[in-house]
């Protein structure tokens, strides 16, 4: 994660105050959007890095956008969730603004596009395919 966001980037820095201290807004106070929007980038690019629910491998960058721009649609349903409080008029759409203008940043830098393409890309050949799948458990019929 350090070659995306380092340790004094706004996004582990917002990751680290939200995740460890839990959300310090409740109802009487706004939520902090920046720190949301920089908090859900984080979070969306740690979700796809591990690939723990990724089922359709992205074939092109562009791909990769759409799944971490999903990824912290997600990552920003959860924390409003977890702070039982409500964004200000408009606040949603500025938080996603953000949250996407982070990843488009981040991908845009060091190649790491083609870094994270490559990191969940599908096989290429067929000759790999054939081989996944000999290797696959075969089905037992039951009566």
């Amino acid at each position: 994660m350090d070659r995306f966001y380092n340790s004094s980037s706004p996004e582990f820095i917002a990751y680290t105050t939200l995740t460890e201290h839990g959300p310090t807004w409740d109802s009487d106070y706004a939520v902090d959007e920046a720190l949301l929007g920089a908090c859900v980038a984080y979070m969306a690019l740690s979700r796809y890095v591990s690939g723990a629910d990724l089922f359709i491998l992205p074939r092109i960058s562009s791909e990769v956008h759409t799944i971490l721009r999903r990824y912290t649609y997600d990552a920003i349903h959860n924390m409003i969730a977890k702070s039982r409080s409500t964004l200000q008029p408009g606040g949603y759409s500025r938080v996603c603004q953000l949250a996407d203008q982070s990843v488009r940043t981040m991908l845009n830098r060091n190649g790491n596009a083609s870094f994270l393409l490559a990191l969940h890309s599908p096989p290429s050949t067929p000759a790999q395919v054939h081989t996944e799948l000999e290797d696959a458990p075969r089905s037992i019929k039951t009566q």
